[in-house]
């Protein structure tokens, strides 16, 4: 399993997906529920928010362990703070 991060200057996407390229689990800042409450979609705050979502819904589907694809993006800002809270909620890698 891999998760994949992608991010733009407004928006921060994560999508958790196996080998076969079935999507297991995503979330984004577009997605109401995780961008409930947030003051901002481009920051470290809604990133954080990405995070603990994505780990929430893949641990649903009995995912625990995937490998980091940060796309190109360098391993800084809002990727590091969706890392982070993502292992923070369960996810290990």
């Amino acid at each position: 399993m891999r998760l994949s991060v992608h991010r733009t200057a407004q928006h921060i996407y994560a999508q958790v997906f196996d080998p076969e390229s079935n999507v297991v689990a995503s979330a984004s800042t577009l997605q109401k529920d995780v961008a409930e409450g947030l003051k901002g979609t481009g920051n470290i705050d809604a990133a954080k928010a990405v995070g603990k979502a994505i780990a929430e819904r893949a641990k649903a589907k009995g995912v625990t362990t995937v490998a980091f694809d940060r796309s190109g993006f360098r391993y800084h800002g809002r990727v590091k703070a969706l890392a982070e809270a993502a292992r923070e909620a369960g996810l290990k890698f």
